[in-house]
């Protein structure tokens, strides 16, 4: 994965303190990204908690300042394809085996609660989309993915 402007340990976050991924990724049921989360939602905390840890004096230098957190992507598709988070959300959400959203997350991010630095797992190439989408008789017309 690529380095960040702060290292973010989702390994305290979503593997020690369990947050689902929603927690922090607020707009993945409603929207097309995720969202990254503003750092006055990390502040939200972070006024209390941990204080004397780097990261987290660093991420209060950037609040202070008015200034977001210029994190560098991990997972992207090429622009001319249209991915909206919260179908997929939606579906798996709805099967018992990933009935909660890091479950669902899960299975295109990897277990993100073990990565000491987030990293693309899976391709994210045209034929792992068709191919999931055929294993879970979802549509596999072009107009689904492609504007």
């Amino acid at each position: 994965g690529p380095e960040q402007p702060i290292a973010f340990p989702h390994t305290v976050h979503a593997g020690d303190l369990g947050l689902d991924c929603t927690f922090c990724h607020r707009n993945v049921t409603q929207g097309s990204a995720a969202s990254i989360p503003a750092v006055g939602l990390c502040m939200t905390c972070h006024q209390t908690i941990g204080t004397d840890k780097p990261g987290v004096q660093q991420l209060t230098a950037f609040h202070e300042a008015g200034q977001p957190i210029d994190w560098v992507r991990v997972h992207r598709v090429p622009d001319h394809v249209k991915f909206v988070h919260e179908p997929h959300i939606r579906f798996f959400s709805a099967q018992p085996e990933y009935a909660n959203a890091a479950g669902t997350c899960q299975l295109c991010h990897g277990d993100v609660a073990t990565m000491l630095k987030v990293e693309q797992v899976r391709s994210l190439k045209m034929g792992d989309c068709v191919d999931c989408h055929r294993d879970n008789e979802a549509p596999t017309d072009c107009t689904t993915c492609h504007y």
